[in-house]
């Protein structure tokens, strides 16, 4: 069985934990450049040299010289190197966390939750036709040279740069139309209402869990939690926990060879059965398949480059 990598929570420079990191990541010959796994980070992606196909769950994305993509929190990724070409891009890894001043407010909240939350409709990637005329170039290269040569006060400037790089994207969003924002207007007691419950469903998922304990939790009533949080996050518990524990088994469908009863147990569904009824009415396809899908478009791209290498 193939055991799913996680990616350590603190990237370190000697014995020194920085909340970011930023590096050149290369494909050094190999097809595959990075398996599934996924981590806490938030990270960037911006390409230097090559084509490669970047796979974000069901989801892939061919990104080239000039293209950057956004991969959330906790979401599982791939990539692989496509034409045979050495591939290189630069990666930015960074703690939701830094994009908050030193106590979380109700509006730096609203727009940092959904890159930690299950879903989003934001934009991920952005051509180079899109970003070449704009500060995103600049400011990811500026990261990188802060975060490798170490300068006096590179730290804050890492972090600077990072919100500045990270509020492009808000803005830009808007501007299309998409909004990243959680809602346009929360109150403080909402956002330590949501923060409790992310916790407490990030500890319990596995288990027998249900809004009425979530509600005790938060010191509500169970009418009151139900409304409030349906209102805020466009779903009742129930379902954000079914989509909570259908993204944890995506990541064990990706990165192991569980089977479907094995994954629904591990994930906290009371039999396969619901699990798979569950999984394909968020995802329209059933786990199995998912799985499949997967497999066979990598095997596809692994097919046509080898077949590429014989001529």
């Amino acid at each position: 069985m193939t055991e799913p990598y996680f990616e350590s929570n603190r990237p370190s420079i000697g014995t020194i934990h920085y909340p970011y990191e930023c590096m050149i990541h290369q494909s050094a010959g190999s097809r595959w450049i990075v398996h599934a796994h996924w981590h806490m980070y938030i990270e960037i992606l911006y390409f230097l040299t090559g084509k490669a196909k970047v796979f974000l769950g069901g989801e892939s994305h061919t990104l080239s010289k000039g293209d950057l993509i956004v991969i959330h929190s906790h979401e599982t990724h791939s990539i692989y190197a496509l034409d045979g070409e050495l591939v290189s891009y630069i990666v930015i890894k960074f703690d939701p966390e830094i994009l908050y001043s030193t106590s979380r407010t109700v509006f730096e909240s609203k727009y940092v939750l959904p890159f930690t939350m299950a879903e989003s409709n934001n934009q991920r990637m952005f051509a180079e036709s899109e970003i070449k005329d704009t500060v995103v170039p600049d400011l990811v290269r500026e990261i990188y040279d802060e975060f490798t040569n170490r300068s006096y006060g590179f730290e804050l400037a890492v972090r600077t740069l990072i919100c500045r790089l990270f509020l492009w994207f808000l803005r830009e969003s808007k501007n299309l139309g998409l909004h990243w924002d959680v809602a346009h207007s929360l109150k403080e007691m909402d956002i330590q209402m949501l923060q409790k419950v992310f916790e407490y469903i990030d500890d319990n998922y596995r288990f027998d869990i249900n809004a009425q304990a979530a509600a005790r939790i938060c010191n509500l009533s169970y009418s009151y939690f139900s409304r409030r949080f349906k209102a805020i996050m466009g779903k009742t518990f129930t379902n954000y926990l079914n989509y909570i524990r259908i993204t944890e088994a995506e990541k064990l469908l990706l990165t192991t060879e569980m089977t479907m009863t094995e994954i629904a147990q591990e994930t906290g569904f009371s039999s396969s059965s619901y699990f798979i009824q569950q999984f394909k009415q968020y995802k329209n396809i059933s786990p199995s398949q998912f799985r499949k899908k997967v497999s066979s478009e990598n095997v596809e791209i692994q097919n046509s480059l080898i077949r590429k290498d014989m001529i």
